[in-house]
């Protein structure tokens, strides 16, 4: 599957928002297990925000790192 280069840059602001934002809805909700649900849901979010981040700054860091033989 192809996604446009505006989208793919997004993807871990989107997830890393998407945790805070449930997060903080976790703090509002007070209704059968919906807080713990968005607790567990923006831990996820955010978890997979930062993977994805840094994940994807490494291989362009490598990637540089070995199209430059000066460094």
């Amino acid at each position: 599957m192809w996604v446009s280069k505006p989208v793919y840059e997004s993807v871990p602001y989107v997830y890393l928002v998407s945790g805070v934002c449930l997060l903080g809805l976790s703090l509002y909700l007070d209704y059968w297990h919906w807080p713990t649900i968005c607790l567990l849901l923006g831990v996820g979010c955010l978890v997979a925000g930062l993977v994805i981040w840094l994940r994807r700054r490494d291989y362009r860091h490598r990637r540089d790192a070995v199209d430059d033989p000066l460094q």
